[in-house]
């Protein structure tokens, strides 16, 4: 039997240093769920595809299951967990842009890092953005007037 390859690492997490043993091949999604608790990325498709397990490494989204843990060492790590009464988890309230909530999660880490690094995005921007997760409960109209209600107008 091979023996995988075990790492003793520290990786930021939602603001603080975390200490872990990883192994090569976990995905971040699992270390995050099933070693740090934290269930706020869900599993989903698990190919990349649905954008449930969505999480912010540095300023930019990330599907987390199709990411090595081993790769996020050294960046910082937000989950959903991370936010705070951030202005677009109060739009997704008002705007009642969840139905379910499974995937809601992965869209405002979207929709947040989308806010971060566009602070007044086109239209097309936002279309192009929420493409990259998939809601099967809900339609994007609502996820979209929430996005565009925190819009920083100048």
């Amino acid at each position: 039997m091979v023996e995988t390859r075990k790492f003793q690492v520290e990786m930021e997490i939602n603001g603080e240093m975390t200490e872990i043993e990883i192994r090569a091949g976990e995905t971040l999604l699992h270390v995050l769920r099933n070693k740090l608790g934290l269930t706020g990325p869900k599993p989903g498709c698990l190919n990349g595809d649905c954008g449930a397990c969505t999480v912010m490494v540095g300023e930019l989204p990330f599907k987390s299951c199709i990411m090595l843990a081993v790769e996020a060492v050294g960046h910082k790590i937000t989950t959903i967990e991370g936010l705070h009464d951030t202005p677009i988890q109060r739009a997704f309230i008002e705007h009642f842009a969840f139905q379910c909530g499974y995937c809601t999660p992965g869209f405002i880490i979207n929709c947040h890092s989308l806010l971060q690094n566009h602070p007044n995005p086109s239209g097309e921007t936002i279309k192009s953005w929420l493409s990259s997760n998939i809601c099967r409960c809900t339609s994007y109209q609502e996820i979209n007037e929430a996005v565009r209600s925190v819009i920083k107008s100048d």
